[in-house]
């Protein structure tokens, strides 16, 4: 399941939009609140306890670093990790700046699944709204369908390429607490920015309230 759940919510995103094009609307701004608060709360207790087991004092800067380095790969992909998706008009070619920015993210969001076999749960609910998004952006693009389905198979394989090279590569354990922290600052700012982008205009909305709290209930479960 730890292979198969990020890669399946990618290709289902990918169906779901192919099949029903559906409106980037509120059904899917729900989703991607909830999937910004499960995930943030995995992150935080889950992940985070452990990294800070051995009282390392720089996990923290490399926290730090996972902030500092989303922030860049989103320089190239313009916040598609959280949905955003910018431009308007044709795409005449394959968007090699965006595809390598979320490819990147998405290889290092799989490393840690192995030791936390849960967090395989977050990032699949995090993969679906934006594999609809990002879907329905390059039809409406009108992106070549070859390029489209492969961008889309391509991405959807890049986090269980990461968990399979975290299990396999023993040299990658020596240096697990500081991946996982890189991958901790990752997704922070990429659940954190799902959250407060949710909440248009500062507004309370009693729906995606409601869905936040129901992803920190679910995932304090787990």
């Amino acid at each position: 399941m730890n292979y198969l759940l990020p890669l399946l919510s990618v290709l289902l995103g990918y169906a779901i939009a192919i099949g029903f094009k559906p409106k980037v609307k509120q059904n899917l701004k729900l989703l991607l609140a909830f999937s910004g608060s499960f995930l943030l709360s995995l992150t935080v207790l889950h992940l985070l306890p452990e990294v800070y087991e051995n009282q390392d004092k720089t996990v923290g800067l490399f926290i730090m670093m996972g902030i500092l380095f989303q922030i860049i790969l989103e320089f190239f992909s313009k916040g598609a990790e959280h949905g955003h998706v910018h431009g308007h008009g044709k795409i005449n070619k394959m968007p090699w700046l965006l595809f390598i920015s979320l490819c990147i993210h998405a290889l290092l969001e799989g490393f840690p699944v192995g030791h936390h076999h849960n967090l395989a749960y977050g990032i699949a609910i995090h993969h679906l709204p934006i594999a609809i998004i990002l879907t329905t952006f390059f039809i409406n693009a009108e992106l070549n369908k070859t390029a489209l389905f492969f961008f889309m198979l391509t991405f959807a394989v890049m986090t269980p390429v990461g968990t399979l090279a975290s299990d396999s590569f023993p040299i990658l354990n020596q240096y697990y607490t500081q991946i996982t922290a890189v991958v901790i600052g990752i997704l922070f700012h990429i659940s954190s920015t799902i959250i407060f982008e949710s909440s248009e205009g500062h507004k309370f909305n009693i729906a995606k309230v409601s869905m936040i709290i129901f992803g920190i209930v679910l995932a304090s479960l787990l």
